[in-house]
């Protein structure tokens, strides 16, 4: 445990409770709009919560254990993407426009945590790993993915069509998956210096 660990678990915990309020607000929003982004990014933010409660839990375990971890943290990672995927899925024969003022306050909430979380977080990216790697990552992800819904709420202001929900939430997963990939790098270099 270094110094930093009592500051590190704190950040960790404020974020995980951050993530799991929203993503009450987050899901009930777009089940009352139908919107594939909102879902998508509600999915991602109790993906969020998991991930750091596991970072919380971990943390003082060896470099073995917690690469191993940061591989099941990279699978979390993937689902919420597969999530959208099913649900893009279902409303693509019919892309009904959310309702874009609901849909551009809710994104707005969102990017206002996933900002605090990513900036409590920076300060710890490099330390445990693959661990505080992927808490960072996912919500500097999800500040982006915040942006693009927003922007497809603007879209859908002037253009009402449900295309630009559904191309954001298909951008959301993609987005997901890449940062899975990047975890599992991080806990496969972890994994290797533990076996060395």
């Amino acid at each position: 445990m270094t110094a930093a660990a009592p500051a590190l678990r704190r950040a960790v915990l404020i974020v995980a409770l951050a993530n799991l309020a929203y993503f009450g607000v987050e899901f009930a929003v777009a089940r009352q709009i139908g919107s594939v982004a909102l879902l998508a990014d509600s999915i991602d933010f109790l993906e969020d919560t998991a991930v750091n409660l596991l970072i919380l839990v971990a943390m003082g375990w060896s470099l073995a254990a917690r690469a191993r971890v940061g591989m099941l943290l990279a699978g979390i990672l993937l689902v919420p993407g597969l999530a959208t995927l099913w649900t893009a899925w279902e409303k693509f024969s019919h892309p009904v426009p959310p309702d874009p003022a609901l849909l551009s306050a809710t994104g707005i909430g969102a990017l206002i945590v996933n900002i605090g979380c990513a900036l409590l977080l920076a300060r710890f990216r490099h330390q445990s790993g693959s661990l505080t790697r992927a808490a960072f990552l996912s919500a500097r992800n999800d500040a982006a993915a915040n942006l693009a819904i927003i922007g497809a709420a603007l879209v859908t202001l002037a253009w009402p069509s449900g295309w630009p929900d559904l191309i954001v939430g298909l951008g959301i997963a993609l987005m997901n998956a890449d940062a899975a990939r990047e975890v599992w790098e991080a806990a496969r270099d972890e994994h290797r210096s533990a076996a060395a």
